[in-house]
């Protein structure tokens, strides 16, 4: 075992025994989180009434997205600091835009929220790696995170900036210490000028691991092998060993990260950590979804995505399966309440309490009733791509409408990194795993009755990021909109020249 890993084993010891805890007692956790933020004495719940129980709480309390709760956010914002949270301080907004959308969100963040999710989730992952990987050189060297672009400024009663510059301002002293780069890197707006300066800056240096997004990452590495002429990314940093990622699916990047990181030593741990807060982590590598993480002060409830428009069927945690669609609802002391994160979540166990992503409850395409979600096309996408060869850098896709002598179908924008060696095969593939895996898709495909077959049209490399440079959305924690009703995305993607 290494030293840095003897030491946290030793220094979170009592942290991994309580982890373990709630993984055996999920409910008493959830309920304890439930109490402990139901007592808050904010202006928010004093409208609504009795609050004691879940069952009163579910009764009294609207579920509610952003733009039904930012009437209340933006009370905060204009120095209301009791108006949804009370008794500690909330100095910031984590300003976030979605997945490529085009209106600003600001979450609050209280000092106390920052300390118990955002960073007990940094801590977690780090005593849960070096717990299940105790002779891995990980964190015996310097650690990269390439984070937001946006510094913290002045609007209203609040700092606004991505959360990432939030988190920045507040590091620990011990965490500066590892941390690559120094924030005057990290924070540099343009995304190609903080590329150059964290590659001056870093290589030389003894990293060991790095964490973010995988696309804006697999940027970074590029980048460095072509400021460094290396052929791989061991050649630079040789004990890298460790990529902590999360904000989208790793599945397409997987087989691009391989070749950059070629050492069988090489390690890659998922996790959820979103403006909102921090929810999840791999806590078994052989196992590619995520413990939920009960006490960080976040009491979670679950809409199946069959009954979305109907907020009564929400459950607590007690309440839901395995093998469904639930969209998130989640209440914290950063003041958010019943509130609908966006994401969608599937249980794959019960005990102890593990989700996976599927994806986004705007993300997704029902125009002919195929109720497609990224999950689906996650999965028949990499069925595809073993197909032939394929590697995918970026997709999304929108539905083709119907005419009067046409039927619909779907259009699929996407990027290769390495094309199939058959674009007829890879369609083909494709269609097929798509019915494999999604049944009302499969019968809209059957005979063609509702439903043509997909169209790929493929772009250059580079496409998308050029579309979300002219979107503004260039670097960080900005994500592309994997699938649309609208065909907005696919439209201006479709337009760019390079």
């Amino acid at each position: 075992m290494s030293l840095f890993n003897k030491i946290v084993t030793l220094a979170f010891g009592q942290r991994l025994r309580t982890i373990e805890k709630f993984r055996n007692d999920p409910f008493t956790a959830q309920n304890q989180q439930f109490r402990l933020l139901c007592s808050n004495k904010n202006q928010y719940l004093s409208k609504f009434g009795d609050v004691s129980t879940i069952e009163k709480f579910q009764k009294n309390i609207p579920i509610v997205d952003y733009d039904e709760y930012s009437t209340f956010i933006n009370q905060v914002r204009d120095g209301n600091q009791d108006a949804i949270w009370s008794g500690s301080p909330t100095p910031w907004a984590a300003k976030s835009s979605g997945t490529t959308g085009s209106v600003s969100k600001f979450i609050p963040t209280t000092k106390r929220y920052l300390n118990h999710c955002h960073y007990r989730g940094a801590r977690d992952t780090t005593a849960v790696f070096a717990q299940n990987f105790p002779k891995s050189k990980a964190f015996s060297g310097k650690s990269l995170t390439l984070g937001g672009s946006s510094v913290l400024e002045r609007e209203g009663g609040l700092k606004v900036g991505d959360l990432s510059a939030i988190l920045i301002e507040n590091t620990p002293f011990y965490a500066k210490i590892i941390r690559e780069p120094k924030p005057e890197v990290a924070l540099i707006a343009d995304f190609e000028k903080k590329v150059e300066a964290i590659c001056k800056a870093t290589v030389g240096k003894n990293l060991t691991s790095f964490a973010g997004v995988p696309s804006w990452n697999l940027i970074l590495m590029q980048k460095v092998l072509q400021y460094t002429g290396k052929n791989n990314i061991h050649e630079v940093w040789p004990d890298m060993s460790l990529f902590i990622h999360g904000g989208i699916a790793f599945t397409p990047y997987r087989k691009l990260y391989e070749e950059l990181f070629p050492s069988p030593e090489m390690l890659y741990m998922e996790t959820y950590n979103a403006s909102e807060g921090f929810f999840a982590l791999q806590d078994d590598p052989t196992d590619s979804s995520m413990l939920l993480m009960l006490d960080y002060e976040v009491f979670y409830e679950f809409i199946p995505l069959s009954t979305l428009e109907d907020y009564s069927t929400a459950v607590p945690l007690e309440g839901v399966k395995t093998g469904v669609n639930y969209a998130m609802v989640i209440s914290t002391s950063s003041g958010l309440w019943r509130y609908i994160i966006g994401d969608t979540v599937e249980f794959t166990s019960l005990s102890p309490h593990k989700i996976r992503i599927t994806g986004r409850t705007k993300s997704y395409i029902n125009t002919f009733g195929e109720e497609l979600i990224v999950d689906n096309a996650e999965k028949a996408l990499k069925i595809a791509c073993e197909a032939t060869g394929a590697i995918i850098s970026e997709y999304t896709a929108a539905p083709i409408f119907m005419e009067s002598n046409t039927k619909g179908s779907h259009q699929w924008v996407i990027e290769f990194a390495v094309a199939p060696n058959s674009q007829v095969l890879f369609n083909e593939a494709f269609d097929k795993a798509l019915q494999d895996t999604n049944s009302d898709y499969a019968a809209k495909r059957h005979n063609n009755t509702t439903l043509n077959a997909p169209t790929i049209s493929v772009v250059e490399q580079g496409t998308f990021i050029e579309w979300l440079s002219h979107r503004g959305k260039k670097g960080g924690q900005n994500k592309v909109q994997r699938l649309s009703g609208k065909r907005d995305f696919v439209e201006q993607l479709l337009s760019i020249k390079l």
